[in-house]
């Protein structure tokens, strides 16, 4: 339920709520963290950090509040050292109990004990277990005082520093919002590491802790600057020292860069980190350097940042690298229409965020930084009108049955699925339904959703698309077109061809041999295709998503970059030679635990019961898997990948063939490159086409350059000509035409010509190619000087033809949807450039 371990008890509950029996009834933690809620605050406060380590006590109905109480102030005083008297704690307000065991079991006299409401110390999320808290503070003495009379454990200075959390799990809190006693109350615990080590080490903040200060002072070096000499730069140096050891362990687990859940956090905090290295001069990448140094302070405790090093550089570098052109793209934007802002438009924001990849989060930032405000609600209007669109591009006529049938199909039993080895067999029919209702029987050319006592067609499900096939009878001939899911019930949709489907009787059931075996080719290939992806491309490697049907597969995965030609061909080598070893394929069925001593692979987000169907291929693959498969990996015969590509950020695609349609692929790209070798008078030997063909490439390279530099010629005198039409404005000369057949790239040459040619000008050319119209404007450098800019005129001229665009002070373009307002478009372009000048 959460995106990220936000908590020491987060990995816990199904203790806590009875779900699981935990290994003891006395459990102590150590464990990493990611919390980001509070990263805007990171860097700007002494105590926030988006990453830290989280030590915990839990007792799963075993000792409560006395022993919590006492082993707690044992630790702080006598193990730790703390002074007793510098110690203050806090209570729930109605906690009657948790006072008095602090007064007599500890001693605290009434000044040390400090009672809050439940806001601040009563713990609980929605409904189940929740409790009163009771925290411990250390008081750092008068210089961190905010200098308030009231300063007091609870005020939200550096004074009073939290570093221990005692939560008491008494109450189970149900949907209506009353709470219960629980049988077995429990405890939960917890206290960050860094905040202790920060007061043990006698230290203002987190970032002055050793093993953190290690990193710190590494940035500063690469900067050049030095820490504490400079507030704003001191915020950006505990920014880059915390989120990149919250990156480095993301990474580690597995976690990378995309545009939605956790990969967004992580996609983030690394654009945070970059921009902030900006901030205070690192000109150079920097990212992969500093994470280095996270590894070398934290790589003993957890090895894993050792052994997943190389990955954890190459996703940041590939990161960093995507990023620094998206950033100075839009810097360059938002410098362009931010002058004399004060609210940047939702319209604007979004264009920043969807097209150019600028996230919203530091559009903000960077706004505020220059006193202006960004239009949320507009640009949270633009994105739902966007998601809209996007909705309705990809709607379709959905059959409504995954929803609207469930409450009749719920009261049947649980389908049989006899499909794995058999491709025939009897059903009984259990309920026919027709337009939402059950009916006894349906006759020729009626269609209708029946559900069987048991089948061998595979529902649609795992990626795999469902079997399709006859139903048989003496008085029936029918199709089965489709097969889905509702919970473990298999409803199959069916139409008649002739005779009569009855309720209650049982028919014969047949899939499409052909299909199913081609069918499973593809999916046992997905198989091999993960195996030969992680020993390619490192363990890295998840899939993150599949659809394997009779004609080809797809399988989506987690990397960081595009597939190297060379990486594509080793991988399809590797499956091949995967199923030329002629491995026995076996399915069975154990307890999920077995299943994980085994190495089974399980696919995040899906949802296993207790006991869980495994797919071996010898020692190439051990995955969780609910589809069908082949025997043998020779029964695959061949593998072929037709396509790499990018899914989202962090997501590529591999499309491949298999079996007969790999075979016949093949041989019709053997078939193309006889032809090529027809055309080119060559011969499939010793790479001859491939020779042509490139000298045919440099021969049309050289007539592009003649053509280019006659068109240059040709240019010349178009300047001379659009310069004797040029209209004065004061002592600017316009510029404003319609030219011929002319590309965006060729209008900005022509554009640049006659900025040389012209003193100070504003241009404004338009050009019509085949049905796509383009606007080009620009402008010399003392016109932009005196507050011209191409941007804002270009997007006035687009507005009123119905178009849009924009651009820079001295640059800018627009398209123009509708051809036939071309004549329009110059006569508004004429009107406005008025009013601008």
């Amino acid at each position: 339920s959460l995106l990220l371990i936000n908590s020491g008890m987060a990995p816990l509950k199904p203790y806590f709520i009875g779900e699981e029996v935990p290994p003891k009834k006395r459990v102590t933690t150590c464990q990493k963290c990611i919390r980001t809620p509070d990263i805007d605050n990171v860097g700007k406060t002494s105590r926030h950090g988006t990453f830290f380590e989280m030590l915990g006590n839990f007792s799963f109905g075993d000792y409560f509040k006395t022993e919590a109480i006492n082993f707690a102030w044992e630790f702080l005083t006598k193990v730790v050292g703390i002074d007793e008297d510098k110690l203050y704690v806090s209570v729930y307000e109605d906690d009657d109990e948790a006072v008095e065991i602090w007064k007599k079991e500890i001693g605290l006299s009434d000044d040390r004990i400090t009672r809050l409401g439940k806001e601040d110390n009563f713990w609980e999320i929605g409904t189940g277990p929740c409790g009163p808290c009771s925290e411990i503070y250390v008081d750092r003495g008068e210089e961190y005082s905010c200098g308030s009379p009231d300063c007091k454990v609870g005020c939200d200075c550096d004074r009073y520093v939290e570093v221990w959390n005692l939560v008491f799990t008494q109450f189970d809190r149900d949907k209506d919002g009353n709470y219960s006693k629980l049988a077995h109350p429990n405890i939960d615990t917890g206290m960050g590491l860094e905040r202790l080590a920060a007061y043990c080490q006698g230290v203002d903040t987190i970032f002055e802790v050793d093993t953190i200060r290690y990193i710190l002072d590494y940035v500063c070096s690469l900067a050049g600057v030095k820490y504490g000499e400079d507030k704003e730069t001191d915020v950006s140096i505990r920014v880059i020292t915390d989120h990149i050891r919250s990156v480095v362990f993301m990474i580690s687990d597995g976690i990378l860069p995309s545009n939605e859940g956790r990969g967004y956090v992580l996609k983030r905090l690394i654009r945070r980190t970059i921009r902030h290295g900006m901030l205070i001069g690192i000109k150079d990448a920097f990212i992969e350097k500093v994470a280095e140094k996270v590894m070398e302070i934290s790589g003993k405790a957890y090895p894993e940042l050792i052994a997943k090093k190389t990955s954890i550089l190459k996703v940041l570098s590939v990161e960093e690298k995507k990023f620094n052109e998206t950033i100075n793209q839009g810097l360059e934007l938002i410098n362009s229409f931010t002058k004399d802002l004060k609210v940047l438009s939702g319209e604007e924001a979004f264009k920043l965020y969807d097209t150019f990849g600028f996230p919203i989060e530091l559009t903000n930032e960077i706004m505020a930084e220059k006193g202006i405000t960004v239009d949320m609600d507009g640009f949270e209007q633009a994105m739902k009108e966007q998601k809209e669109k996007a909705r309705n591009a990809r709607s379709k006529d959905i059959i409504s049955y995954r929803s609207d049938l469930t409450n009749i199909v719920s009261k049947f039993d649980k389908t049989e699925f006899d499909g794995y080895v058999d491709f025939a067999g009897k059903g009984k029919i259990l309920s026919i339904i027709k337009d939402n209702e059950e009916v006894d029987l349906i006759k020729d050319n009626e269609e209708a959703f029946v559900i069987f006592d048991k089948t061998p067609f595979y529902a649609e499900s795992g990626g795999q698309e469902c079997d399709t096939g006859k139903i048989m009878g003496a008085n029936v001939d029918a199709d089965v077109t489709d097969v889905t899911k509702s919970g473990d019930k298999f409803i199959h949709q069916v139409k008649i061809k002739k005779g009569i489907l009855e309720k209650g009787n049982v028919y014969d059931l047949s899939i499409y041999r052909q299909n199913r075996l081609n069918t499973q080719r593809n999916h046992s290939a997905t198989h091999l295709l993960h195996s030969a992806l992680k020993r390619v491309l490192g363990e890295h490697v998840n899939q993150a998503g599949s659809s394997v049907n009779n004609k080809r597969l797809r399988f989506d995965f987690s990397h960081y970059e595009k597939m190297t030609d060379e990486q594509i061909k080793e991988v399809e080598k590797l499956v091949n030679a995967y199923i030329l070893s002629s491995t026995e394929v076996t399915c069975f069925e154990t307890e999920k635990e077995k299943a994980s001593e085994l190495g089974a692979m399980a696919l995040f987000g899906e949802k296993y019961g207790k006991i869980v169907r495994v797919v071996k291929m010898g020692n190439i693959s051990t995955e969780l898997c609910g589809g069908c498969h082949v025997n043998n990996t020779n029964e695959i015969c061949m593998f072929k990948i037709i396509s790499e590509s990018s899914v989202s950020s962090g997501v590529r695609r591999i499309e491949a063939l298999t079996g007969l349609e790999a075979i016949e692929y093949s041989l019709n790209n053997i078939k193309k490159v006889e032809e090529i070798n027809q055309a080119l008078k060559t011969k499939a030997k010793d790479d001859e086409e491939v020779d042509k063909i490139e000298d045919l490439i440099r021969e049309n390279k050289e007539l592009r350059k003649e053509v280019k530099a006659l068109k240059s010629e040709q240019k010349g005198d178009i300047v001379s000509v659009l310069l004797e039409k040029a209209e004065k404005m004061g002592d600017i000369d316009v510029i404003i035409s319609e030219v011929e057949d002319t590309d965006a790239g060729a209008m900005r040459e022509l554009c640049d010509k006659i900025k040389d040619k012209a003193e100070k000008c504003v241009i404004f050319l338009l050009s019509v190619t085949g049905d796509k119209g383009m606007m080009i404007a620009s402008a010399s450098k003392d016109v932009v000087k005196d507050g011209f800019h191409c941007g804002n005129f270009i997007r006035e001229v687009a507005k009123s033809v119905s178009s849009g665009g924009g651009g820079r002070p001295d640059m800018a373009q627009a398209g123009l949807k509708d051809i036939t307002r071309a004549a329009e478009a110059v006569e508004n372009a004429k009107n406005i450039v008025k009013d601008m000048i």
